[in-house]
């Protein structure tokens, strides 16, 4: 089974979408905040090891304490989804932080940025060639 092979990339969907229903409803750790979701999970192909990539709304420290709380209740999440999901072997997890969501925002805020100006830019150019 290869890395990207359709089985294993329709394993990882499976975990990502069974992980994201656990940790929304199924984890009560008051430390796991509300806002987090997960991106995406990377299942290696002998099913023993699983990346659960997880975005997290808020700043730095309810991002640790999130991680925390998912971390130590990492078995738990684990013998829940070896209820759901039919696999040989059921993954150990562990858990990422996933900052791309984020710095796509920033990202799309600077450009907005840039844009805005250049308008300024041509607008002021413009009034100055009405003035001459």
């Amino acid at each position: 089974m290869g890395k990207h092979s359709v089985k294993s990339l329709r394993i990882n969907g499976e975990v990502q979408k069974e992980m994201s229903i656990i940790i929304r409803d199924e984890l009560k750790d008051p430390r796991i905040a509300p806002m987090t979701s997960v991106t995406d999970a990377e299942v290696t192909t002998d099913l023993k090891y699983a990346k659960i990539y997880v975005s997290v709304f808020g700043d730095a420290d309810t991002k640790e304490k999130t991680l925390q709380g998912l971390r130590s209740s990492a078995s738990y999440a684990r013998h829940l989804l070896a209820k759901r999901l039919n696999l040989r072997n059921t993954p150990e997890l562990e858990y990422k932080l996933d900052e791309s969501m984020e710095y796509g925002a920033a990202m799309s805020k600077r450009i907005d940025e840039v844009i805005s100006h250049d308008e300024e830019v041509i607008r002021e150019r413009g009034e100055e060639a009405d003035m001459e």
